[in-house]
């Protein structure tokens, strides 16, 4: 009768987690196995253990989103950020064979050694806008059309943003200007908003004056109409890491 149960209780695990993704206890617990079954069954060949409470199926070949997808559960606000999130929507510049994923999250939080030993990826939790509300944050991420259900990633405008502020330094200034040139059509009330929101002069400043080069929006309208944060009348200027100076305008 045990054997019985034991088939039964494989087979339910087998058909309802899914494969080519890491799952959790919790996932675990949905299909009445508890950690010290998981335990067992990792002894006994049936999972294998990534990490503490990461599990997988053996001889499974993991996938990049149903990995980040894990890691959504383990911090807040975790998603695809930057020119990543950018990529996924259609704007892209020259995509290496392995492209560094950019993930941002509201917490500070070290990607796990199962994940990076996979995956070639970078994590930040800057502060990018001061955001009235959790239900705010969270109309600023999505799931694009084709991607895994449930992944989150920053919609354009809010990824162009993320994008800008690491220009110079983690993110190269001539890609991100390569990749800025693609940009087209922004939703300039969701952008308006996102901008009068946003923490950092120099993403702030570097938009308008890239925007005001490519027309991808009518940058004086868009002064008109939202009050956004350019800081003082002067020029602001930081040295980049490549020793460059930039130089940007208030108004771009």
């Amino acid at each position: 009768m045990k054997g019985v149960q034991r088939h039964s209780l494989i087979k339910a695990l087998y058909s309802t987690l899914p494969h080519g993704s890491p799952f959790d206890l919790d996932d675990l617990k949905s299909v009445d196995v508890s950690a010290k079954l998981a335990a067992r069954y990792v002894e006994s060949g049936w999972l294998v253990r990534l990490g503490h409470g990461v599990y997988a199926f053996p001889g499974d070949t993991l996938g990049l989103h149903g990995c980040i997808k894990l890691l959504q559960k383990r911090t807040d606000g975790l998603h695809i950020a930057g020119k990543s999130a950018l990529a996924l929507q259609g704007v892209r510049h020259n995509i290496g064979v392995r492209e560094q994923v950019v993930l941002w999250g509201d917490l500070r939080f070290v990607l796990p050694e199962w994940f990076v030993s996979r995956f070639s990826a970078r994590y930040s939790h800057s502060q990018l806008f001061h955001w009235r509300d959790a239900t705010q944050a969270r109309k600023s991420l999505g799931t694009p059309p084709g991607v895994m259900d449930g992944l989150l990633v920053s919609i354009p405008e809010r990824a162009v943003l993320e994008m800008l502020a690491e220009a110079g330094r983690s993110q190269g200034m001539e890609e991100a200007r390569n990749i800025f040139d693609g940009f087209r059509s922004p939703r300039v009330e969701i952008l308006g908003n996102l901008l009068t929101r946003c923490t950092r002069i120099k993403a702030v400043r570097l938009f308008l004056t890239w925007a005001r080069e490519t027309q991808v929006v009518d940058v004086d309208h868009l002064l008109a109409s939202y009050e956004i944060p350019v800081g003082s009348g002067s020029r602001w200027m930081t040295r980049l890491k490549d020793g460059t100076l930039l130089s940007l305008k208030p108004n771009g």
